[in-house]
Formats: C-alpha cells, structure tokens, sequence
C-alpha cells in the first residue's frame, strides 16, 4: 500500500473520534503526518487514555482493511502490551488471543516478515500466562508458540531490542517443573543482551532469573544496570522495564 493512502487510513479514525467531541490526541495538519502522529501515540502508550485510542484505531482499520499488513501487525502489537499490563485474566486472556490472531493474520499477508510471527508468539505467550500456563501446555500451545517464535528468531532476532530472543528466554522460566530451565533462560536472555544491549525487558527477565537461580549477586547488578540504561526510541517500554526490575528487588528484598 502506498505510504500517503496508508497515512490517509490511519487519520481518517482521528478525525471520526474529533468529530464526535472525544480527544483524539495531537492535531493533525495533514494526511502525510498521520503515520507519524500514531507512531507518537504509540510513545506515549502508558499515558492514560492513550492505549484506548490505539487499540480502537488498529481495531477499526483492521476492520476496514483486512489485508492491510500495517494495521495487521499493529494491531497485534497494542494488544500485546495492553495484555502485558493487566491484572485481569479474562481480559488478559481476550488480549493475548487477540494478539495471537491479528499477528497470525499478518504473516499470512506478509510470510517473510517478522512481526507476524512475533507478535503471535507473544500473544500465544500472554494467553497462556492468563489461562495458567499447565492448562495451555493441555491444549497444545507449546508447539504452537515455538513455531511462531522460533520462525521470528530466524528472521529477525533483533528485532524491537532483540524481543524474540528475550521471549524465548523467559519461556524457559515461565515453564513449570520439571519442563523449568532456569540455565536455558539465562542464556537466551544474556544473548538478546549481546544482540542489544538496550534491551531493558532482557534484563528485567535475567535479574528474575539469576535470583530464582540462586544467584542474588547477579541479580542485583542486572538490576543496577537496567536502572542505569535507557531506551530513547521507547520511553514507554523503559518505564515499564523499569518498573518490572523495581518488583524484582521489592521481592528479592522480602526475602532477606
């Protein structure tokens, strides 16, 4: 699709939404900047009320455009961080599932790209953890989450600060005995790592690791790491990280 008939969709919800008197976000002056005004949403994704519009906005134009790869992936991709951040099982269980199949959807469309793949993966990942992940590994979504993530990793591994690699990193942690290998996913997660050194959320998810290893030393200088790194091309997933590694040592602290 070309770039301006693809900005053209992405603005023509925005202005459904200011029309009707919502708050839509920044203005928009032209069709050529709506591709760059979502992407700013997309940055300022934590901030209240922000998630809602993109959700709403990927939904209708999938809706509208079905076989639109862009919205495909993107769609799957505010799925996967709004499942990421609930509390809920039900609705983290209804994002993950959502993720899943607008990520399935477009590597269908788009087979050799990697945001298909990835993104379901990680929903079949988010999924699983909301409907407890020995109930998933009944319904057979082990093989289903390796294939996608597994074909991600072929692609791209560094793909958003090395994302697939640290997914399968925690895949490792997240199963439960005897399927557990906290070694496995210390080393996936130490090579998304080498892949980036920015990727913050690798370093949430190794400090975990060593901890629940038996290594608190460890633990605690990847946490003074991440506290100490940024990521400029992601504020929002920064903080998240962040936070994830302050729950970290509230937890580890609890326990000495």
């Amino acid at each position: 699709m070309p770039r301006a008939l693809l900005c053209l969709l992405l603005l023509l919800p925005l202005l459904a939404s200011a029309a009707d008197g919502v708050d839509a976000g920044p203005a928009v002056a032209t069709p050529e900047s709506a591709l760059a005004d979502f992407d700013a949403l997309w940055m300022r994704r934590d901030e209240a009320g922000v998630q809602e519009q993109l959700l709403q906005l990927t939904a209708d134009g999938a809706k509208a455009h079905p076989e639109d790869f862009a919205y495909l992936w993107q769609a799957a991709r505010i799925r996967l961080w709004a499942g990421d951040g609930e509390t809920d099982n039900e609705k983290k269980k209804a994002l993950g599932q959502a993720a899943w199949e607008f990520g399935d959807r477009a590597a269908r469309v788009k087979p050799g790209a990697v945001e298909g793949y990835y993104y379901a993966a990680a929903g079949i990942g988010s999924y699983s953890q909301a409907v407890g992940i020995l109930n998933a590994l009944g319904q057979g979504l082990e093989s289903k989450f390796n294939e996608r993530l597994d074909k991600a990793i072929n692609i791209d591994p560094k793909y958003v600060h090395a994302a697939p690699l640290a997914v399968k990193g925690r895949y490792y942690f997240e199963l439960p005995w005897p399927k557990r290998n906290l070694g496995k996913s210390a080393n996936w997660l130490q090579r998304a790592l080498t892949a980036d050194p920015n990727a913050l959320r690798a370093m949430a998810w190794l400090a975990e690791t060593q901890w629940r290893d038996g290594n608190p030393a460890a633990a605690r200088e990847t946490l003074a790491r991440l506290e100490k790194g940024s990521m400029p091309s992601d504020p929002a997933e920064e903080r998240r990280c962040k936070a994830m590694g302050k729950k970290v040592a509230q937890e580890m602290d609890k326990e000495h």
